[in-house]
C-alpha cells in the first residue's frame, strides 16, 4: 500500500470515560508538535450530523404517534426508535461525515482525531442492542467505503465508574446498567480481535496520567513509518490529482499518492 501523510485516530469507550477531554488534549499536543489536525466527532462533524446527534442523544419524540388500532390515540413509547432505526440513523451520520470531512482531511495529509467511529456502533448497537454484528459490519463498510482508523484508543473504565462521572444524562446514558455492561464487553471483544489497531488505555487516573498514556500510544504510531493509505482513499487522491492537472501552477498543491 502507498504511504500517506494523513493519519486517522479514533477514541472509543463507554459513557463517562473522558473521551472529549482527552481528545482536546491530544489535538492540542499534536498541534504543538507541528501536526495539522482535524478534531471531529460522531455523531456530528457536519450540519446533517449535528442535527442527527441532537435527535439521537437528546431527541424528544413524545408527540409522535404509533401504529395503534385507534390512530387518534398516541401510544406512550419508552424508547422513540427501534434498534434498527437507531442503527440506520448512525449510519447516515457516518456516511455524510466520512465523505464531507474525514476523506478530504486525510487526503490533505491531516491527522484526523475522531470521538467515536465504527467500533462504537458495533459495541452499542451490536453488543448493547443485540443487532447482528455481521450486518452492522456490512453497513459500516457501506457508510465508510471500507475506511478504518490507523489507531483506535479504547478508554477503558468499568461502566459503574463511568456512569457515576456523567452529569445530565442523555438518551444512551439513561440506559440500564446491564446495557452498559454489554457495551463494555463489546469493546473488550473488539480490542481482543484487533490488538494491532485497538490500544487499551486505562482511563482510571488523573487527566494528565491518562493523557500521557494516550500520547505514548499515539507517538509509537506516528514515528513507526507504517501509516498506509486505504485503497478507497488512494482512489480519491488519484481523482483529485487528475482534476488538479488541469489547473494552473499557482493553484493549491497536489496531494501525493
Amino acid at each position: 500500500m502507498t504511504t500517506i501523510g494523513g493519519v486517522f485516530i479514533t477514541l472509543e469507550g463507554g459513557e463517562g470515560v473522558g473521551k472529549t477531554t482527552q481528545q482536546t488534549l491530544l489535538v492540542e499536543r499534536l498541534r504543538q508538535s507541528g501536526y495539522d489536525c482535524l478534531c471531529t466527532r460522531e455523531p456530528g462533524g457536519t450540519a446533517l450530523g449535528e442535527a442527527l446527534r441532537d435527535l439521537l442523544l437528546h431527541g424528544d419524540l413524545k408527540g409522535g404517534r404509533c401504529c395503534v388500532a385507534d390512530p387518534s390515540v398516541a401510544a406512550p413509547v419508552a424508547d422513540p426508535w427501534s434498534p434498527l432505526a437507531e442503527l440506520l440513523l448512525y449510519a447516515a451520520d457516518r456516511a455524510e461525515h466520512v465523505q464531507k470531512c474525514i476523506f478530504p482531511a486525510l487526503a490533505a495529509g491531516q491527522v484526523v482525531v475522531c470521538d467515536r467511529f465504527t467500533d462504537s456502533t458495533l459495541a452499542y448497537q451490536g453488543y448493547g442492542r443485540g443487532l447482528d454484528l455481521e450486518k452492522i459490519r456490512q453497513l459500516n463498510h457501506l457508510a465508510t467505503g471500507g475506511l478504518q482508523p490507523h489507531l483506535t484508543l479504547w478508554l477503558d473504565l468499568p461502566p459503574e465508574v463511568g456512569l457515576a462521572r456523567t452529569g445530565i444524562a442523555d438518551r444512551l446514558e439513561q440506559e440500564r446498567l446491564e446495557f452498559h455492561r454489554r457495551v463494555h464487553q463489546g469493546f473488550q471483544a473488539l480490542a481482543a480481535a484487533e490488538p494491532q489497531r485497538i490500544v487499551r488505555i486505562d482511563a482510571d487516573g488523573s487527566t494528565t496520567e491518562v493523557a500521557d498514556r494516550i500520547w505514548s500510544a499515539v507517538s509509537r504510531v506516528l514515528v513507526s513509518g507504517q501509516i498506509t493509505m486505504p485503497p478507497i482513499l488512494r482512489d480519491l487522491v488519484k481523482v483529485s490529482n487528475s482534476w488538479q492537472n488541469q489547473l494552473p501552477p499557482e493553484s493549491p498543491r497536489r496531494w501525493s499518492a
